[in-house]
């Protein structure tokens, strides 16, 4: 456990050396902010945060996976991965360790939305069970992107490309499970086919959370992207260890 406090406090704290992690913060506030109020939070005259929630999935196709870009991709790049597993610490605590470091970091984040549920109460009498699942249901959401962003910062050494195929496979596992999408598969795939590609969406399990409604299998929906594309990771890892 020491190797992962280790890499963990180092990967923690490096993000808030540089001015990056101060713009993303401010970047993904204001858009939060934006699409919550653009998309009539005050019309709905209701005390709830259901539009804030519906909004970060979509947000965080884009702004989880340029977190993840740098996990990696950064250290093969400038070489410092070599040193990086030649310290006592075992390749598992190494990704462990900077991905809730980074997980950390985008649960500041979501903290630092605290305004939006201030201002509910300050309007109306909200469920309050109904907000805190919406947290949940996000960071959850965060957590499965990041650990795909993980997984393709690992596998190049380029962040652009470690950027865009994690947005593109973050955004296949969204809009899949998308009344659109849904709609027009079902002309395609056989009704088998249409519901397993519903429950592979993260907007499926997603709704179901944010919408109070806290079932194991959506828990465990989301246990499972984290711990499958960390291992995947790993492995990847592994390898260029042994090279």
């Amino acid at each position: 456990m020491n190797g992962f406090r280790a890499v963990f406090k180092r990967e923690l704290k490096g993000y808030f050396v540089t001015p990056v992690a101060y713009v993303f913060l401010v970047i993904f506030l204001f858009f939060a902010g934006y699409l919550t109020f653009r998309d009539g939070f005050y019309e709905m005259r209701q005390a709830d945060l259901r539009i804030f929630f519906g909004n970060l999935p979509l947000l965080f196709v884009f702004m989880v996976p340029s977190t993840a870009m740098r996990l990696w991709s950064e250290e093969r790049k400038s070489g410092s991965i070599e040193l990086l597993l030649t310290l006592p610490i075992t390749v598992v605590q190494a990704v462990w360790g900077k991905f809730f470091a980074a997980w950390a970091f985008l649960g500041i984040a979501l903290l630092l939305t605290f305004p939006l549920p201030l201002t509910v109460y300050y309007l109306g009498n909200p469920d309050t069970g109904l907000i805190v699942l919406g947290y949940l249901g996000s960071l959850l959401t965060a957590g499965s992107f990041l650990a795909i962003g993980s997984f393709f910062s690992a596998l190049s050494k380029n962040q652009v490309i470690s950027f865009i195929l994690s947005v593109v496979t973050c955004a296949v596992l969204v809009y899949a499970g998308m009344p659109t999408t849904l709609n027009y598969l079902s002309g395609v795939l056989p009704a088998g086919m249409l519901a397993m590609v519903e429950r592979m969406s993260f907007l499926t399990h997603f709704e179901s959370v944010h919408k109070g409604v806290l079932e194991f299998k959506d828990m465990a929906y989301f246990v499972i992207l984290i711990i499958g594309w960390m291992w995947a990771c790993t492995i990847i890892l592994d390898e260029k260890k042994a090279n």
